[in-house]
Formats: structure tokens, C-alpha cells, sequence
């Protein structure tokens, strides 16, 4: 079985993290455009202010589906097991107290 090096994994970790956040992002930005577009439109039918929200819902869900593409490629390399944490500390008793 050929697995990736350590540095490697918690560099996919890292980038599946920062994606996630990315994608968030994004997301509120295709949202808030879309509201905008929808509210410009409702009172400015036609107008640059409109077309120009429009042009930026399609640029923010553009960029929305590439970082969400990007993600799905990442966590499929990634391996199903959870990462390896340091061993729980445990509770440390004196020498010289017995039961």
C-alpha cells in the first residue's frame, strides 16, 4: 500500500481546511449577489447597477464551483482513517503516595 508522506497529509488537511473556508465565502458572496440583482432588478429593470450584480452572482458562483471542485479532488485523496494525534497525557501521580 503506498501511502503519502506525513507533511504531505497535513498538507491536504490544511488546503481541504482553508477550502472550506474559501467555499464559505464564495457562497455568501453568489448569495449576496443574487439578493442584490434581485432587489435592482425588481426597481431598476434593465438598469448597469442590475446587469452588473448579475455579472458578479455569475463570477462568485463561478469561482463557488471551482473551489467546490477543487475540494471534492482533495478530500477524495485524502485516506478515510482520521489522523494520528498524540497519545493522550496521562494523569501524573507522585511516586511516594501508595494506595
Amino acid at each position: 500500500m503506498n501511502m503519502p508522506p506525513k507533511t504531505e497529509h497535513s498538507l491536504s488537511l490544511r488546503a481541504a481546511r482553508q477550502l472550506r473556508r474559501t467555499r464559505g465565502f464564495y457562497q455568501a458572496g453568489a448569495l449576496l449577489w443574487a439578493a442584490i440583482a434581485l432587489w435592482t432588478g425588481s426597481t431598476h429593470p434593465g438598469s448597469r447597477q442590475m446587469w452588473v450584480s448579475l455579472l458578479l452572482m455569475v463570477v462568485f458562483t463561478g469561482l463557488l464551483t471551482t473551489v467546490s471542485w477543487w475540494l471534492h479532488r482533495v478530500q477524495k485523496a485524502l485516506p478515510r482513517t482520521p489522523a494520528h494525534h498524540a497519545a493522550p497525557r496521562r494523569a501524573a501521580t507522585p511516586d511516594h503516595v501508595h494506595a
